[in-house]
């Protein structure tokens, strides 16, 4: 049930999957952000509905609002890129993927990522002086474009929140939650780099 009086009431927030992604992190996130009033958008290769996974096996189907070529990065106040190893690999070669990401990196929107979504960031060039978490897989994939990874179940770095797997979706849901509120009241997200303080002044 939405919190009517959460200054995210009514906040868009885009979720980019493909087929194949994990299921727990695109049905618990979404619920956490939901509860705050958020308004959620499921942005696809193509319209119709998307099949989830619950690790190899096939899970529910989801309903699909709009076409990654139709989708307006100005629009949303952030995206979350859920994980699943299929999902993963085709979302980091759909160039309209790639620019949607970082046309929210660049107007300093929250980038919230979990598990293999992180593959989208390396390949829209975004990872580069970050310091992030994923699926330890992704981990070389990471340190190669530039970026710090770390061991651990949530990390944020400025307006990115990243977990490594569905077992860290408390923690990363509590993550997203702040980060959208901190940038919901203006006071901003730091940097690239820092992972301390989001939103303190300085």
């Amino acid at each position: 049930m939405a919190d009517n009086t959460s200054d995210l009431n009514g906040k868009r927030i885009a979720i980019l999957v493909t087929e194949g992604f994990e299921q727990a992190e695109f049905t618990e996130p979404r619920k956490a952000l939901e509860q705050q009033g958020i308004v959620t958008q499921v942005v696809s290769s193509k319209p119709g509905k998307v099949q989830g996974f619950n690790h190899h096996d096939k899970g529910d189907q989801f309903d699909v609002n709009l076409t990654f070529d139709q989708a307006v990065a100005d629009e949303f106040d952030g995206v979350l890129l859920p994980g699943g190893v299929i999902n993963g690999d085709q979302l980091r070669v759909i160039p309209e993927a790639q620019r949607f990401v970082r046309e929210i990196d660049d107007a300093g929107k929250p980038v919230f990522v979990i598990c293999h979504g992180g593959w989208v960031l390396v390949s829209a060039g975004l990872v580069d002086g970050r310091t992030m978490t994923s699926w330890p897989t992704l981990q070389d994939d990471i340190r190669n474009a530039g970026g710090t990874w770390v061991d651990q179940e949530v990390v944020v770095d400025g307006n990115w929140v990243s977990s490594r797997k569905p077992a860290d979706i408390p923690a990363f849901n509590q993550k997203m939650v702040d980060v959208l509120h901190q940038a919901s009241l203006g006071e901003g997200l730091r940097g690239r780099g820092d992972q301390q303080g989001i939103g303190l002044p300085g």
